[in-house]
């Protein structure tokens, strides 16, 4: 089947199968390997993409799914060779550790500064509960979340 959709801000057209995932067509078919598999059922948050700007798990996401919409990776972030407020936020908090959730961390966060440009401490760590760290350093991800938002307001 033949899906069309803006894909970081670029329109595509490709051919998926009707049980493809929306991961592997991300990693193994647009080379766009920023999405990480992690649990691969939905539970760790390492594949979470924007789909419409809302979170998505693309490791539960059909890619037939994303026909006519807009998909953002980790790799759509950032203009011209800067990074967006929220990558360099991470990377001055230390909140990076291994650096494998953190593509997903940073999407969640993504769509909650844009929902609430100023969240709460506790609304970060709600917002984001459903993205697993495995180093378990939210004290900085948090930071660099507040951080971010911080910029924002600027």
């Amino acid at each position: 089947m033949r899906v069309e959709f803006t894909l970081n801000g670029r329109k595509k057209s490709v051919d998926v199968e009707p049980n493809q995932l929306l991961l592997n067509l991300l990693r193994d078919e647009l080379g766009l390997t920023g999405t990480k598999y992690g649990c691969g059922i939905g539970m760790c948050g390492a594949c979470t993409v924007l789909l419409d700007g809302e979170p998505v798990l693309s490791c539960l996401t059909l890619a037939a799914e994303v026909d006519g919409k807009t998909v953002e990776t980790i790799e759509g972030l950032g203009e011209g060779g800067s990074l967006d407020p929220l990558q360099e936020a991470f990377m001055e908090t230390g909140a990076i550790q291994c650096g494998f959730c953190t593509p997903g961390f940073i999407m969640a966060a993504k769509a909650l500064l844009k929902e609430n440009p100023e969240p709460t401490e506790k609304e970060i760590r709600e917002y984001l509960k459903g993205n697993l760290c495995r180093c378990t350093g939210y004290v900085n991800i948090v930071k660099a979340v507040k951080s971010a938002a911080g910029r924002a307001k600027h």
